[in-house]
């Protein structure tokens, strides 16, 4: 399948990190945020992207069109036909990304609308926004969403508490610290969406559309959207904190994200 990328959208600033850059490419370790969600559905072999630009969509652009020199060791021999030598294979090269222009200030379902050539003639095909990593079983989802029919599944996820969870014995001694764990109780959308091509007769593509208010809601309405649920690991990157988080657990070798070493 295709998998359809959001990450156009201006997006909450992450102080001292993305004022310069897409959120999508803040580095998470020493690659975009974006490459780890990529590298993600490729391991489980989706390697059709479509991602969808907006505000600064030319740092994206440039990553891809020089996309062994961003992600490599080089040599360079100055001379006037300059000679370059990657010293790695790249294994990202049977990749396909289509990069689209859906607008500076599109809202979400408008992004999608203006996609739709991207996945014609696809019966199904991924979606997910750009900024946020999990462990959702991508073939376990894809399934799920084909024994049900219906036009939308969502990936339910139990979000990331915003304190530290103590556990402790009968004394009070505390015997473990969870930084960011998971809510026990409850669920909201993770991103992680499978769609039919259906979904596009909910879609237009006025600037406004938000995907996440009138389609939905409309699909809801019409009983069109089932749920998937996933109680693994699920991490936005909203704020500094959740960046700094995601960071550690790479710099830790902890990412649970990281399946495709």
């Amino acid at each position: 399948m295709k998998t359809v990328i959001l990450c156009g959208g201006r997006g909450t600033r992450i102080r001292d990190v993305s004022d310069n850059i897409p959120k999508p490419m803040v580095p998470i370790g020493e690659s975009p945020i974006l490459l780890h969600l990529m590298k993600y559905y490729a391991h489980w072999g989706h390697r059709d992207f479509v991602l969808c630009l907006g505000y600064l969509g030319d740092a994206i652009r440039d990553f891809f069109l020089n996309y062994d020199v961003h992600t490599q060791d080089i040599t360079v021999a100055l001379k006037t036909q300059k000679q370059v030598l990657y010293h790695a294979k790249n294994d990202d090269a049977h990749w396909r990304v289509t990069m689209a222009e859906t607008g500076l200030d599109t809202m979400t379902g408008g992004r999608i609308k203006r996609i739709q050539k991207y996945v014609a003639g696809e019966e199904n095909f991924l979606l997910t926004y750009g900024d946020g990593l999990g462990t959702i079983d991508i073939k376990r989802l894809i399934a799920f969403h084909q024994s049900h029919g219906k036009i939308l599944t969502v990936s339910g996820v139990r979000p990331p508490s915003r304190f530290g969870e103590l556990r402790m014995n009968v004394k009070g001694l505390v015997t473990s610290f969870n930084e960011k764990p998971q809510v026990s109780q409850g669920r909201i959308s993770g991103g992680f969406f499978v769609c039919r091509k259906d979904i596009f007769k909910y879609l237009n593509d006025r600037a406004d559309l938000v995907f996440e208010k009138e389609p939905i809601e409309r699909m809801v309405r019409a009983k069109q959207v089932m749920v998937y649920k996933h109680d693994g690991f699920w991490q936005p990157m909203d704020t500094y904190r959740d960046y700094q988080y995601l960071n550690s657990l790479v710099e830790k070798n902890q990412a649970p994200w990281i399946v495709w070493k």
